[in-house]
């Protein structure tokens, strides 16, 4: 796939204990528009992640905004049909993937985001912020919602009645009403560093048993206590096959707690 050189970019690295991180950066100047050459940027990026799973993700972006919105010129000439068919593109190639992926992946907002980023920020698993980011579905703007899966999923971790207020109105929310909403779960000051750190400790965790978690929090989400308690025992007795949890209960039986190193996915 061609994309810009300004886009988006991924890279990897280790951890001082060696565990794998990919570092998935927007890079869009000036505003970090959600257009064509950066969805499918990112697109290409989220399915190398999906390919080739590292043990922790770091969303991010460069700029003075994390995402000025979406870039209005692609709306022009659309149809329902074909409206539809790039909404759900956008969903299976970007949100539901990089929502599944088999570790933790940690969202950074720096600054302004909007729209579309803040549908890809609800498809993490956790938000770090800086005190004076605001965050706004502004889609009314131009008489649209949210079409890539943020309304329900801003709903799943704010409350529907929260989540109609944020998208009906518009307005602008500031990190400290979020965190206080349970949207967001780190704020930072220096939001880059603390992301990092967040993604390091992470990757340097068990990210089987991470993905484990995610699978069941999925379950709960769609369909409820019951469908989650159906599913608990064999996904969370899965682990005792994996490298990582023989390993996590070797170590600490021989040296004591938080000494295991995994590496691998």
């Amino acid at each position: 796939m061609n994309t810009s050189a300004h886009t988006a970019r991924l890279e990897r690295s280790a951890t001082p204990r060696g565990a794998e991180i990919a570092v998935l950066t927007i890079d869009h100047p000036p505003q970090n528009l959600f257009d064509a050459p950066l969805w499918e940027s990112l697109i290409e990026h989220i399915a190398a992640l999906e390919q080739a799973p590292p043990r922790a993700v770091l969303v991010r972006a460069e700029g003075p905004v994390v995402c000025g919105g979406a870039d209005v010129a692609v709306f022009g000439g659309l149809d329902s049909a074909g409206a539809t068919r790039l909404w759900r593109d956008l969903y299976d190639r970007i949100v539901a993937p990089l929502e599944v992926l088999p570790c933790p992946v940690v969202f950074a907002a720096h600054a302004l985001t909007l729209t579309a980023a803040v549908e890809v920020a609800l498809a993490c698993d956790l938000i770090v912020a800086h005190p004076q980011a605001q965050f706004g579905f502004v889609e009314t703007v131009v008489a649209l919602t949210p079409s890539m899966g943020g309304i329900q999923r801003l709903a799943a971790r704010a409350g529907a009645g929260r989540a109609r207020k944020m998208v009906l109105t518009g307005e602008l929310y500031d990190a400290a009403t979020l965190y206080d909403w349970g949207v967001i779960d780190v704020i930072a000051d220096d939001t880059d560093r603390a992301a990092h750190a967040l993604t390091e400790r992470l990757a340097d965790g068990g990210t089987q048993a991470h993905a484990a978690t995610k699978t069941i929090v999925r379950a709960w989400s769609s369909s409820g206590v019951a469908a989650a308690d159906a599913i608990t025992p064999r996904v969370a007795g899965a682990l005792f096959d994996t490298v990582d949890t023989q390993e996590a209960i070797r170590s600490f039986r021989d040296v004591g707690p938080g000494k295991a190193r995994f590496t691998g996915c």
